[in-house]
């Protein structure tokens, strides 16, 4: 028997209500009137909505890959994976962007994000280049490989599918898109910026390679020894964090538009990070992706669509209200068709 839907969100909800706590919290501390703790309980609220908002394709997208994940390191990414994704790219990886950009230790950048918020906000936004470039390489891989692959024959939009689909004989050809766009964008930015777009581009590009690489290794070599329930999945896992940190660059960087404060930002993540693991868990139990023959579709354009705003952002500001709603949208309108194609094939929507 099913879960009570209701039953998903219970943890998200204790965790929103004592983010909204801690944010009200860190408001006193930070200015020690109610003036400061109400300013602080909002931007906390905000932060979640929008990491919520672009919870839903992440979620399909971790959904996807945990299918074929044993059941051992499904278990694994939904209780470490989602202290990695909280406490590793929420304030792990701005830190580390700080301390390399920067040239000082993790310690010292601690203390520059509690003592001089404005410098660290500041550097942050330097970084912003490469991390853009970074994230949007990734995140057009994720999608195009999704699409461009011979064995696809579920198709929502076929008359482009189809033709991507067709090109998944041609060796390298996501990899020669991607360049493309890259070089595109690249020509459009001023002389000094192309060389650290290209390399946070050309290094997106090797980190998903790699990630890929080893994914496989690990994965034929748990088949080989038939330690499946130990090892198989490790790859996934990995693949699965990157992916969550590629999802999460723009929500981090785009944190700092509404607050310096690196716990602030923490905490209104984190709760939004609690909310994929939730909407995973249900898309897996309920075997959505099953029920809806074109949930995938919607979640890996958005993914695209994600990357192309990482990309754009080189250029000018995207809101993220703007790449959140657009990933809602997307979602919805593949919910509406997956709904009219069972109406119209009663039975046929697992297939």
């Amino acid at each position: 028997m099913d879960r009570p839907l209701g039953s998903y969100f219970k943890w998200p909800v204790i965790v929103t209500i004592v983010g909204l706590m801690l944010s009200a919290w860190l408001g006193w501390l930070h200015s020690g009137n109610w003036s400061g703790v109400f300013s602080f309980l909002v931007i906390g609220a905000i932060l979640a909505a929008l990491e919520i908002a672009l919870s839903f394709d992440n979620a399909v997208v971790n959904a996807n890959r945990l299918e074929t994940m044993s059941e051992v390191w499904r278990r694994r990414f939904l209780t470490w994976g989602i202290l990695i994704a909280v406490f590793g790219m929420r304030i792990v990886f701005p830190l580390a962007v700080v301390s390399v950009a920067a040239w000082i230790g993790p310690i010292e950048a601690l203390k520059l994000a509690i003592a001089q918020p404005a410098d660290y906000a500041r550097i942050m936004d330097e970084a912003h280049l490469s991390i853009s470039a970074f994230g949007g390489t990734f995140l057009m891989m994720v999608a195009l490989t999704y699409f461009v692959d011979e064995a696809k024959d579920v198709h929502w939009f076929s008359w482009l599918e189809a033709r991507l689909s067709d090109c998944g004989a041609i060796r390298g050809f996501e990899t020669a898109l991607v360049l493309s766009v890259v070089a595109g964008f690249a020509v459009l930015l001023p002389e000094g910026a192309k060389t650290q777009f290209a390399f946070g581009a050309l290094f997106g590009l090797l980190t998903f390679s790699l990630v890929d690489v080893v994914g496989h290794l690990l994965d034929n070599a748990a088949r080989d020894t038939a330690k499946i329930g130990a090892q198989g999945g490790l790859g996934a896992f990995l693949y699965l964090e990157v992916i969550d940190a590629s999802f999460s660059f723009d929500g981090v960087i785009g944190a700092f538009a509404l607050t310096t404060n690196l716990f602030l930002i923490a905490v209104g993540l984190g709760i939004g990070a609690m909310y994929v693991r939730s909407f995973t868990i249900m898309i897996v139990e309920r075997q959505t992706l099953a029920q809806f023959r074109y949930l995938e579709h919607g979640a890996f354009y958005s993914v695209f669509f994600l990357s192309l705003a990482l990309f754009a952002q080189s250029l000018f500001h995207v809101p993220e209200p703007v790449t959140g709603l657009l990933g809602i949208f997307l979602i919805a309108a593949a919910l509406v068709s997956s709904h009219h194609y069972r109406k119209a094939a009663p039975g046929a929507a697992g297939h």
